[in-house]
């Protein structure tokens, strides 16, 4: 990813301010939401890598490579807490057993949706099978999402189990009408720990992430009614990683994350580094949801 790096401590939000200045044609296009998570990236690695993808998405909007997670830094409080808007302490997973989940208190981004506006479409596509199953006391997004697509990454193997869970979104994206998405890429994760932090091949597992992230840009820009459609995309991670490939620990290297938001309505502001938590927030916003305070949220923006 070589896009510069100047602005570090910049913190996105989505510019409702913004949006009430827009033309009359652009207030009647209806907001979407895709939120492409990849597991296990670290920031250095993924800015030395080539990601033409990423950075085409970066230069529509913004995104920041000094982004935070909090501990603990492995993958069931990560995508908790970026799914969900809330802390570990609020949300109650503490590892990769789900089983301490407190998501009925605070669930996922998809499932408040379809709590407030279920008229809206939501799907969900997840390789990992906490996230969408009840193995290891999942599922992390909930059955009220209107598609949750499971591909079994622990019995494919990871990079396949990938590349179909994008293919299978892309069918979706382009011919379907969700108008929230989450799409989750394992393999990174699983190259780093079976090969490090360092290697070529952890490197090139980012780059192919990449390729799949334009698969899903595309199947989203070749839909009929694209130009009528205001498109917020989002990409994140749930935890860095150190020298080894492993995480869990409390380095920079392990806390820091990246954040992307690609869109015509992204805005910028000075400040402390975005959060993970901050994701949730971004996408609801983005459909026009204002965040109520009952609902205990950690966002900063």
């Amino acid at each position: 990813m070589h896009r510069s790096t100047a602005r570090l401590a910049t913190v996105f939000v989505i510019a409702m301010a913004a949006a009430t200045s827009t033309t009359a044609a652009q207030s009647e296009r209806r907001p979407k939401v895709l939120l492409i998570g990849l597991d296990g990236i670290r920031v250095d690695i993924l800015q030395a890598a080539d990601t033409p993808n990423l950075d085409a998405l970066a230069r529509a909007g913004e995104i920041s490579f000094t982004a935070r997670t909090r501990p603990k830094t492995v993958s069931g409080p990560g995508w908790s807490s970026m799914l969900t808007g809330v802390w570990m302490n609020k949300h109650g997973v503490e590892g990769n057993d789900f089983s301490s989940n407190r998501y009925e208190t605070y669930p996922d981004f998809l499932t408040r949706i379809e709590q407030l506006r279920p008229e809206l479409s939501t799907l969900a596509v997840l390789d990992w099978p906490p996230l969408g199953t009840s193995q290891d006391g999942g599922p992390l997004v909930s059955h009220k999402v209107d598609l949750v697509i499971n591909v079994n990454g622990d019995n494919l193997g990871y990079g396949p189990a990938d590349a179909l869970s994008v293919d299978l979104a892309a069918t979706r994206l382009r011919d379907g009408d969700p108008d929230a998405t989450f799409i989750y890429l394992g393999d990174p994760d699983v190259v780093a720990h079976d090969t490090s932090s360092l290697s070529p091949e952890y490197r090139a597992s980012i780059e192919t992430a990449d390729r799949q992230v334009g698969v899903l840009v595309a199947a989203v820009r070749a839909r009929p009614t694209y130009e009528q459609e205001d498109w917020l995309i989002l990409s994140s991670t749930d935890h860095g990683r150190s020298d080894d490939g492993g995480h869990g620990k409390e380095s920079l290297e392990e806390l820091t994350i990246y954040y992307l938001a690609s869109g015509p309505l992204v805005g910028e502001l000075s400040g402390e580094p975005f959060e993970i938590v901050d994701v949730t927030c971004a996408a609801l916003t983005w459909l026009r949801f204002d965040i109520d305070p009952s609902w205990g949220l950690d966002c900063t923006g």
